[in-house]
């Protein structure tokens, strides 16, 4: 079957479920459990020494295989760029409704969207901006675009290095997977989230169990807790500080490597007391590279698991626009 005509043949269902993801159901707890997040020190994985840096990537290969999520600390990423950044978000998510609405917008041709979710008792403001290879911001409040693109430019390095790491880790060279799914010319995007407190509500879920497109999902957050990250079929809570980076695996980077590295099921859990503001960004591919399992990862007891597709083809499907960041990786296997 033709490329082109892939994304017009998926099937897509209105919203996931936990047993969909083989986690319980949705009258499980809501609680998790508070076991360990893994941890990898940044300065380590791109540190001159080769012995720290060598242990590092070996310890990176681990968690990806073991867990598909962890923690990123010593990101040398400035506590004045993170806190600028939230601050900048909470005064966006402040305006009035009316300066917001000029994103509520489908067209086709818009980097920017923003919009209410109120879907099954779920609620949360977001607003979504494609940031690589072009950035793209609202012009309301007047220094949110500055302090964005400082943000951007450096999670983007820090999900750079982290993907050498992960090429080094899978036995590659350092620069195969910015090679091989073209990240000069990556497609990036950001979901800003505003999730307000719920003090009594009839549901604590702030988005169902999900995975997410792209190859690494890179997320800050203001306040510590509300993400749970499926493992060995429990919820685990992200407790981290707000000045850690929680990586996900995405759908991009099992694809490529056909399985191997998986990515990660997680869901959002409201907080009934604190305002909760989160600011993910999904790492992708080029929107016109084919994506599909790498041959150092097929043999003949490990066919394609997988149909190749292009990104911007991946996240089309279902007729979702590319800013929708919606996955379908469950309809594209194999």
């Amino acid at each position: 079957m033709a490329t082109t005509n892939m994304a017009s043949v998926l099937t897509h269902s209105s919203f996931p479920n936990n047993k969909e993801y083989g986690v319980g159901s949705f009258n499980d707890s809501i609680l998790g459990i508070n076991d360990a997040i893994p941890v990898i020190d940044y300065s380590l994985l791109t540190s001159d020494d080769p012995v720290q840096r060598s242990q590092a990537i070996q310890n990176l290969g681990k968690i990806c295989i073991e867990y598909g999520f962890f923690a990123v600390t010593n990101h040398a990423i400035p506590d004045s760029v993170i806190n600028g950044t939230m601050e900048a978000l909470m005064r966006f998510f402040d305006l009035d409704d009316e300066k917001k609405r000029k994103y509520e917008t489908s067209n086709s041709t818009d980097k920017i969207r923003w919009g209410i979710g109120d879907v099954h008792q779920v609620t949360r403001e977001f607003f979504k901006i494609a940031s690589h290879p072009q950035f793209h911001c609202p012009t309301d409040p007047d220094d949110l675009r500055d302090i964005l693109q400082e943000y951007s430019k450096r999670l983007r390095e820090v999900g750079i290095h982290l993907l050498r790491g992960i090429s080094k880790s899978l036995g590659l060279e350092e620069s195969y997977m910015e090679k091989a799914m073209d990240l000069e010319s990556g497609y990036d995007f950001f979901t800003a989230n505003d999730y307000p407190p719920r003090l009594s509500a009839p549901n604590s879920i702030g988005q169902f169990p999900h995975t997410d497109p792209g190859l690494l999902i890179l997320l800050m957050q203001n306040v510590t807790g509300g993400l749970q990250i499926e493992h060995m079929g429990k919820w685990v809570n992200a407790n981290l500080k707000p000045n850690c980076i929680i990586i996900n695996l995405a759908d991009h980077l099992e694809i490529i490597t056909n399985g191997k590295y998986k990515s990660t099921v997680h869901r959002v859990i409201v907080n009934n007391e604190v305002r909760r503001v989160t600011f993910p960004l999904f790492m992708g591919p080029s929107l016109e590279a084919m994506v599909k399992p790498a041959q150092e990862f097929v043999d003949g007891n490990h066919p394609p698991a997988y149909r190749g597709m292009t990104y911007k083809d991946y996240l089309e499907a279902n007729q979702h626009h590319v800013i929708e960041g919606k996955s379908c990786l469950k309809q594209i296997r194999l």
